[in-house]
């Protein structure tokens, strides 16, 4: 049995996707963030000592902690896949598939996180007195240094699903779920005009009974907007 040490609205929804597709048994243990901060309850640091989700834990291994969403997906691929998400080893899709499965956490999701920081310095819980600041700041940061890199890869994005119809080929693998999260953060913080692939991807992962099942139990990922 594994269990999800999911919290709400977080990356832990690609976890319990993944899991739905293998068709493994699995728990989630649901997390609630804090109104204020929006930060994960201390009781996470119990599970792993950095508090944050996704983590799960192996009940078939004496509950051993996995955590970062990288190495849950890999984890949990050894442990339950046949073969069907994760190209053939020396393919020419396996390289691709290799590539988006690092690429999602290590350069598409840091500008994207950054952004919905810098965005929101002029808004509460910053102190009255220095949101305007705060506000030209982020603007500042937004459009000099954030923008310009969200556009690279949003491009990037798109240049690759025009050869084929998902990141690693036109097989569906566990590269498009760990990709999710950056698409669907893009969607709702910066919108995906003008960038058809790009919805087309969307709309083939929200047709995906697993994801479906997925959303069905804890919603679909949404950070703040625009």
């Amino acid at each position: 049995m594994i269990k999800v040490h999911h919290l709400e609205n977080s990356r832990s929804q690609r976890v319990v996707w993944l899991l739905e597709e293998l068709g493994a048994e699995y728990e989630i243990v649901t997390y609630r963030r804090d109104p204020k901060t929006m930060l994960a309850p201390p009781s996470l640091k119990q599970v792993h000592p950095l508090g944050k989700s996704p983590v799960i834990t192996d009940e078939a291994h004496e509950g051993r902690a996995v955590a970062e969403s990288g190495a849950i997906i890999e984890y949990l691929l050894e442990r339950f896949d046949d073969g069907r998400l994760v190209p053939a080893v020396g393919s020419d899709e396996h390289l691709r598939y290799r590539f988006w499965l690092h690429h999602a956490e290590g350069s598409a999701m840091p500008p994207l996180v950054m952004s919905l920081v810098f965005s929101m310095l002029g808004k509460p819980p910053v102190p009255a007195l220095i949101r305007p600041i705060g506000k030209l700041l982020g603007q500042g940061v937004q459009q000099k240094f954030l923008d310009p890199q969200i556009k690279d890869l949003l491009a990037l994005w798109e240049a690759e699903l025009e050869r084929s119809t998902w990141f690693a080929g036109d097989a569906f693998s566990a590269a498009d779920i760990q990709m999710s999260f950056p698409l669907l953060a893009a969607e709702r913080r910066r919108g995906l005009e003008g960038y058809p692939s790009l919805r087309g991807a969307l709309a083939r992962i929200r047709e995906r009974p697993a994801y479906q099942r997925t959303v069905a139990q804890i919603g679909e990922f949404s950070s703040p907007g625009r």
